[in-house]
C-alpha cells in the first residue's frame, strides 16, 4: 500500500497536492464566508489572457498570467464598490471580457496552442520539483500575509458595515483577499491543474461550514479535509489507474456529502 511513495513524480504530487490544500484551505474559508465561489473560475479562465500576452510580449507566461490575473480581480473588487454591482455579477463581466481578450490574442500567436494551454492547465502527476518550490514559495507568503491580517479579513466578512464603521480599511482587505486569490489559483492550477484548484477553494470549506460551530473549527475543518481528501484522492488514483486531479475532487466531494449528512443528522437530534 505504501510502495508508492518510493516514486519521486509522486512524492512531489503529494507534497504539491498537501501545499495546495492548506493553501486553498485556508482562503476557500474567507471565499466560502464571503460567498465568491465563482471566483476561483473567474481568475483562473480569465489568465488565459495574461499567458497569451506573455507570449506575445516575450515574458514568462506564468508571471505574465499572475499579473494579468491579479489586474483582473482588482478590476473585480473596483466594480463591486465603484459600479455597486454584486460580485458575482462583477466576476461575470471581467472573466467574459479577460477570456475573450485571451482568445484574441492567442489568434496573434504563432506559437502552438496547445502548448500555451499547458502554462494554465497543469498536471498534479507531472510536477516538477521547481514547481513544487514554486508553489511552497508563493503559499508562504501567501499564508504570511493572510497571517497578518486574519483577524481584520474575518471582521470584515462577517459584517462589512460594521468592520467599515470601525475604520478598517475594508476596500484595501478586499484587493488584498483578491490578489492572494489570483496568486494562488494562478500559481497553482500551473502545478497541480485547473479543476482541483477550483475544487480545493470551495468544496472542502462548504463541508467545513457543514461540521464546525465557529470560525476557528471552520478553518481547521477545511485545511483537514482538504489535506485528508487530496492524500486519499492520490492513493485511489494509484490504487485504481484513475486520473489524479478528477479522483481527487470526487473524493473531496463525497466527504462534503458525508459533512452536509452528518449536519442533517445533528440539527435532527438537536430538534427532539
Amino acid at each position: 500500500m505504501t510502495d508508492w511513495l518510493t516514486y519521486g513524480f509522486l512524492q512531489r504530487a503529494l507534497l504539491a497536492g498537501l501545499v495546495a490544500s492548506c493553501l486553498c484551505g485556508v482562503l476557500g474559508f474567507f471565499v466560502v464566508l464571503r460567498r465568491l465561489s465563482f471566483i476561483g473560475v473567474g481568475i483562473s479562465h480569465s489568465a488565459l489572457g495574461g499567458v497569451a500576452l506573455g507570449v506575445l510580449l516575450g515574458i514568462e507566461p506564468v508571471v505574465a498570467a499572475a499579473v494579468f490575473a491579479a489586474l483582473v480581480a482588482w478590476s473585480i473588487g473596483w466594480l463591486g464598490t465603484a459600479a455597486r454591482l454584486h460580485e458575482d455579477t462583477a466576476i461575470g463581466v471581467m472573466f467574459s471580457a479577460a477570456m475573450a481578450l485571451g482568445v484574441i490574442l492567442l489568434s496573434f500567436s504563432t506559437q502552438y496552442q496547445s502548448d500555451l494551454l499547458s502554462y494554465l492547465f497543469g498536471n498534479i502527476l507531472a510536477v516538477s520539483r521547481s514547481d513544487v518550490w514554486l508553489l511552497v514559495g508563493m503559499a508562504a507568503v501567501v499564508l504570511a500575509g493572510t497571517a497578518l491580517v486574519f483577524k481584520e479579513l474575518l471582521f470584515a466578512a462577517f459584517d462589512e458595515e460594521v468592520a467599515r464603521a470601525s475604520g478598517l480599511p475594508v476596500q484595501l482587505l478586499d484587493y488584498f483577499l483578491l490578489t492572494a486569490l489570483a496568486l494562488t489559483v494562478v500559481v497553482a492550477m500551473r502545478v497541480v491543474g485547473l479543476v482541483l484548484v477550483e475544487a480545493l477553494l470551495v468544496i472542502p470549506a462548504a463541508a467545513a461550514y457543514q461540521l464546525a460551530r465557529g470560525y476557528k473549527g471552520m478553518l481547521a475543518w477545511a485545511v483537514a479535509l482538504a489535506s485528508g481528501g487530496t492524500v486519499l484522492g492520490l492513493v485511489s488514483s494509484y490504487q485504481w489507474n484513475t486520473p489524479a486531479g478528477a479522483t481527487i475532487v470526487v473524493v473531496q466531494t463525497v466527504l462534503f456529502l458525508l459533512a452536509l449528512a452528518s449536519r442533517r443528522v445533528r440539527d435532527t437530534h438537536a430538534r427532539r
